[in-house]
């Protein structure tokens, strides 16, 4: 059974728009885009710097259309497992047709710009942990018990991205070298992202998310917040709720798309990231670049 993974936000790069309009038919799902959006996001994929690309605003519609509009303009994308990290899950939903085009862009960008409040709102950021092993990174986080830090991102063996407010990131980082973590490493994003920081845009995002119209998926979409297989629209809504606030358990979700027959993997993004966890979560994995 073939398996497409979509990227999330952090694989986007300047100049990436012009990848995308090499693409037949492209300029006509842009153009669709900047009706959505109200602004010119095409431009700002050709044209912008990495600075005006790490905007999240402007980062997650960016994201989404890259590898939203790959996947649709792919003559043999016929899915038989999908799932998305992060921002890629709606990006998921919506090839694998439970959400419209539309309706999933106008919620990629309430929750970007949700999540941009909730990131000004409160000093946050994000790490990653190398070389260590995740309960061992969760022990050490539960002994900050006077700061918000959390973990985020199950990545793969080896990488846990962990999230919280600026100084409690700070406290773990120094904890986690002690503990015998190989690298800590400061991520260059805007804010705590699947953290408890990120609770006013869950729930600002719950609203728009539960008048949105949901269809079953052509086919199993594994979800974030429990690595499941879901098909079914009212559970695929209160998923997507949950998951501002809940970690990433993509690690888990590749071991049981393989444990269900998952028999090639292929990316849809801007950056083949997702595929580098894969070599590291099933070296034996057929991976179709």
């Amino acid at each position: 059974m073939n398996a497409y993974l979509f990227t999330g936000q952090g694989s986007q790069y300047a100049g990436m728009g012009s990848h995308l309009l090499a693409l037949p038919n492209a300029q006509q799902w842009l153009t669709q885009a900047n009706e959505v959006l109200g602004f010119d996001i095409a431009d700002v994929m050709i044209n912008g710097t990495d600075e005006d690309l790490r905007q999240t605003r402007v980062t997650q519609p960016a994201v989404f259309l890259f590898s939203v509009i790959k996947a649709k303009l792919s003559p043999n994308f016929a899915p038989q497992m999908l799932a998305g990290h992060s921002l890629g899950e709606l990006s998921a939903l919506v090839a694998g047709g439970a959400l419209s085009f539309t309706d999933g862009l106008r919620l990629v960008y309430q929750r970007a710009t949700a999540m941009q409040a909730a990131c000004d709102a409160v000093p946050s950021t994000m790490a990653a942990v190398i070389g260590f092993d995740d309960a061992k990174t969760e022990e050490v986080l539960a002994t900050i018990t006077d700061d918000i830090v959390v973990p985020a991102n199950y990545n793969c063996p080896g990488q846990l991205v962990i999230s919280g407010s600026t100084t409690g990131i700070q406290t773990a980082m120094v904890r986690l070298k002690e503990a015998g973590a190989r690298r800590v490493l400061p991520l260059p994003v805007g804010g705590a992202f699947h953290s408890p920081l990120m609770e006013p845009a869950r729930a600002e995002l719950e609203k728009a998310i539960l008048n949105t119209h949901f269809n079953a998926p052509v086919c199993p979409i594994y979800q974030n917040v429990d690595a499941q297989p879901t098909q079914d629209p009212a559970a695929i809504q209160q998923k997507l709720i949950a998951q501002l606030t809940a970690p990433v358990r993509w690690s888990q979700t590749i071991q049981n798309m393989i444990a269900n027959g998952a028999t090639s993997f292929a990316e849809f993004g801007p950056k083949p990231t997702l595929l580098g966890f894969m070599k590291k979560i099933d070296p034996n994995a057929v991976i179709v670049e």
